[in-house]
């Protein structure tokens, strides 16, 4: 079927005609140089912090198949650092895509996979894995992402069923029946939690829950790198029914669009990606709901931009966060979620804010 040709054009304010004049092309650059310097950044600062031009000699010698270089330094670049930065960005893109998509799901710019409770279900699955072992040996990976995938699956589909009964579709609805959801499955989580008897595991499952990307390595990031760039060709291939979409059910059945098999789509898709998320970073809030307002700021809401953006936007903050968690206190390490909910809570309270304004 033919893609349809119209796409979304939100009420144009003054700011709202000033931000889409930034050329795509030019914010895409912007951000792709943004995030190679947060990216050095978060190599080079740490306990030991190392000069930008020794980052990049490790990691020429590594990528052309030198020797490394003799001493610590190879050590702490490429096998701890590097990966770490590289899983933050893979991360951050997702968020951000993921909160994008999720946002012309619902018709609604208040959401995103941890207000939804797509991320509570998400760590439900993976903590039940976790916790009750039903994984081991070498699949354990593969059996908490599995598992994280069916949680957020299972969690996206009561919030539909809940915000959809009636029949009829309320945006507001829907947010409410996420934070209520994801508040009784962070619930149900924290009890799985505590009937762990090793102390330390429940230390660690605790401090994985407000997000961490402490045990990032090399094969950590296949499956994220694999998940994110597929979902984004997904949604890019959908860019114009997702525009269809935010001007209502009727109006996209209307110009060719199959709406029904769309969100099914659409489900899977963002439910996949939240689940691969949640199992290597824990549950991070507030990032797929602040990317996306962003980005339509810089370049409006078509989403053949949008989508792009909103993942360059996200894995450029979130290697900036995880860079603020790892170095803010000398001590000890923060979690993500502590750092982005200090960011993101008065981000929402603005939201709220200007929607109850504007009626």
């Amino acid at each position: 079927m033919a893609a349809p040709s119209t796409s979304y054009r939100p009420p144009a304010s003054g700011a709202g005609r000033r931000a889409r004049r930034i050329p795509a092309g030019w914010a895409a650059a912007v951000l792709a140089l943004a995030l190679l310097a947060a990216l050095t950044a978060a190599v080079s600062l740490g306990p030991v912090d190392l000069p930008p031009g020794e980052v990049w000699s490790v990691v020429a010698r590594r990528l052309t198949g030198r020797a490394p270089l003799p001493g610590t330094r190879d050590l702490i670049v490429w096998q701890l650092r590097v990966p770490r930065a590289l899983l933050a960005a893979l991360v951050g893109a997702g968020l951000g895509l993921v909160g994008a998509a999720v946002q012309a799901l619902v018709r609604n710019p208040l959401a995103d996979p941890y207000l939804l409770g797509i991320s509570s279900g998400a760590s439900l699955g993976a903590v039940a894995v976790i916790v009750l072992g039903t994984a081991g040996g070498a699949l354990a990976g593969v059996g908490i992402g599995a598992a994280a995938f069916l949680g957020a699956l299972g969690a996206f589909a009561l919030v539909w069923a809940v915000a959809r009964r009636g029949g009829g579709f309320a945006p507001l609805r829907l947010v409410l029946a996420g934070v209520g959801i994801g508040q009784f499955l962070a619930g149900f989580t924290s009890y799985l939690v505590l009937r762990a008897g090793d102390e330390r595991q429940t230390r660690g499952v605790l401090f994985w829950l407000m997000g961490s990307l402490g045990g990032a390595t090399w094969s950590t990031l296949v499956v994220p790198a694999a998940a994110v760039p597929a979902a984004l060709a997904v949604l890019l291939a959908r860019a114009r029914s997702l525009n269809a979409l935010l001007m209502g059910d009727e109006t996209a059945a209307g110009v060719g669009v199959p709406v029904t098999r769309l969100r099914r789509e659409l489900f899977v898709v963002t439910s996949m990606v939240t689940g691969v998320l949640v199992a290597v970073s824990g549950a991070i809030g507030f990032v797929g709901l602040m990317v996306p307002h962003v980005c339509r700021l810089l370049c409006g809401a078509d989403h053949r931009r949008l989508l792009p953006l909103s993942a360059l936007t996200g894995a450029v903050l979130l290697v900036v966060v995880d860079t603020v968690a790892r170095t803010a206190l000398d001590t000890q390490e923060l979690p993500i979620g502590v750092v982005t909910a200090l960011i993101g809570a008065p981000a929402l309270l603005y939201l709220l804010d200007r929607r109850l304004e504007h009626g």
